[in-house]
């Protein structure tokens, strides 16, 4: 029997997710239901994490319906699925604004290969969420927050089991999930420390003309110039 590795465990992780209880008007994505995104995920997975090697988590809020609510695979719609990764689709080749930055930064990392050597980048919520047809992030809406927190936490105990890291971990935005994820690692002690970035999305609506200070603040967090 071939052995386990990060690759595997996290797709069983990912085609294991069931969909959560969620308020009346709140539509949870889940792309692994798909074959062909199923395809798309392995490839991912068995091109940059078929290792046994542990990983810092990166956590972003959860997937939006033009990245990681196609694609499956966070931060990563579908044309950079494609052009920087290298995994040819056949889904919507739409772009999204925070795949846009976290490839910019991979790129001056280094490339996929080196920063995903050392990370995986997930989200607090592994489905992402929609209402009314607009992406929903799980805190803006506290009896969603508060429905999804079982999902959340069994959702993070099964990634460390992965092969993550508990002595730090990364958050991607500095406001509510970082407020979120910090409660909850006060009471289940998940991570020894969490550091936080500005998420993508606000930088690219919000400071897209100080982007390059963004990308410094994001190799130095990601330990770039350390990485392999």
């Amino acid at each position: 029997m071939p052995t386990s590795t990060f690759a595997s465990r996290a797709l069983r992780f990912y085609t294991g997710l069931t969909t959560p209880r969620v308020p009346r008007g709140v539509v949870v994505m889940n792309p692994y239901r798909d074959g062909c995104v199923r395809g798309y995920v392995r490839a991912f997975l068995n091109k940059y994490f078929s290792d046994n090697l542990p990983r810092t988590l990166v956590f972003g809020i959860n997937p939006g319906r033009f990245g990681a609510g196609l694609t499956g695979v966070t931060f990563t719609d579908p044309v950079a699925l494609f052009e920087r990764c290298g995994i040819a689709n056949d889904l919507p080749q739409v772009s999204e604004l925070s795949s846009h930055f976290i490839y910019k930064f991979i790129e001056e990392c280094g490339g996929p290969q080196k920063v995903y050597h050392g990370h995986f980048l997930t989200a607090v919520s592994p489905l992402g969420l929609t209402r009314e047809g607009i992406n929903l992030n799980y805190y803006d809406d506290p009896v969603l927050a508060r429905r999804l927190t079982p999902f959340i936490v069994s959702s993070i105990e099964r990634q460390i089991a992965l092969g993550g890291r508990t002595d730090r971990a990364i958050v991607l935005g500095v406001g509510e999930n970082l407020k979120f994820l910090r409660k909850l690692n006060e009471a289940h002690g998940f991570f020894g420390t969490i550091s936080a970035l500005e998420h993508p999305s606000w930088i690219m609506v919000y400071r897209r003309n100080q982007r390059a200070k963004y990308l410094a603040k994001y190799q130095e967090a990601f330990g770039c110039s350390d990485t392999p």
